[in-house]
């Protein structure tokens, strides 16, 4: 084998170009080392998989973790702006509140 196709080096171009101009940065919350306990929120889009995936997720968990509790909020970002940027503004940020950790689910 060409040694050289080994250490080749490509660039990558991102078809959005450098159109984002809010810098990435990484997840600042530390991560939960044990969810015994915890209520953990299941953020469900609208399609067609994500209920049933969340309530696989929450069988599964609930299986390994038998004192955690579960909320589930139902949002449209699927469809449309953040669900932040909507009239549900208020039952979001409370819902969050209320939670420890989120898990969403998405039904693609």
């Amino acid at each position: 084998m060409n040694s050289n196709r080994l250490n080749s080096q490509y660039e990558v171009l991102s078809p959005w170009a450098d159109a984002d101009t809010v810098p990435q940065r990484g997840l600042t919350a530390p991560r939960m080392v044990d969810l015994a306990g915890k209520k953990i929120g299941l953020l469900c889009n609208p399609k067609r998989a994500a209920r049933p995936v969340s309530t696989v997720v929450e069988r599964k968990l609930k299986e390994r973790f038998p004192t955690a509790e579960f909320s589930r909020y139902f949002t449209q970002w699927g469809q449309g702006p953040p669900e932040i940027e909507t009239e549900n503004k208020e039952k979001y940020e409370e819902w969050i509140k209320g939670v420890d950790a989120v898990i969403a689910t998405v039904g693609d």
